[in-house]
């Protein structure tokens, strides 16, 4: 099989095991649309449309967080990790399989929460879609290395969110700013920046984390 083909293979299970079991994206959507209505009334009323930005930034990294947090589940739950590690293919290509499906459930749950977010708050210009869409290629590839090195660990649900939240921080700068100024291009070329950056670095030491 080719690399890609390993890719798709991985990325596949991943997607059939939440059809079937229905774990990871419900809770994405519950949190998210509780978040958001619980800043609709928290919000004084004539608060800043930067603030409520800001906000919706917020539930997304957390939300991403829920995914994240049940990357590696399955293989942890059913012991199946080292044979997965072991298997004919390379690596990589298990982080990268982990990082499209994280990517497509939270992508799903955002197809959901942008318009509950235009609805109680303000809309959304292309810029800050744009954000969104590059923010979520860097949470997902980022959040699945920390993830993978956390899984193995005994305080893996304290561990993870510690190691991934200070990584993420430039994506919400990124983020925030690519949604509020006028001139969003040198925001969005920073969120392109970082993800090729810390794509290429997680895809060439992911071996070396799952192997240790």
């Amino acid at each position: 099989m080719t690399y890609f083909a390993d890719v798709r293979t991985l990325a596949r299970k991943d997607l059939l095991l939440e059809l079937r079991a229905r774990d990871t994206l419900p809770s994405m959507l519950l949190f998210v649309l509780a978040v958001f209505v619980i800043f609709h009334f928290a919000l004084p009323a004539k608060s800043s449309d930067r603030a409520a930005t800001g906000l919706l930034w917020v539930a997304l990294v957390f939300t991403a967080l829920l995914a994240l947090g049940r990357a590696f589940v399955p293989e942890r739950e059913q012991r199946v990790m080292d044979a997965l590690v072991l298997a004919p293919c390379d690596r990589s290509a298990i982080w990268l399989a982990k990082s499209i499906a994280t990517f497509a459930f939270l992508a799903t749950a955002e197809l959901v929460a942008l318009p509950v977010f235009a609805l109680f708050f303000h809309g959304l210009g292309g810029a800050a879609i744009a954000g969104v869409a590059l923010a979520n290629v860097g949470i997902c590839t980022v959040g699945t290395f920390v993830g993978a090195t956390a899984v193995l660990t005994r305080a893996r649900e304290l561990l993870a969110p510690l190691l991934f939240l200070p990584l993420a921080i430039p994506l919400i700068v990124g983020g925030v700013g690519a949604s509020v100024v006028a001139h969003p291009g040198r925001y969005l070329a920073f969120l392109a920046l970082y993800d090729v950056l810390f794509a290429l670095l997680c895809w060439a030491a992911f071996e070396y984390v799952v192997v240790e």
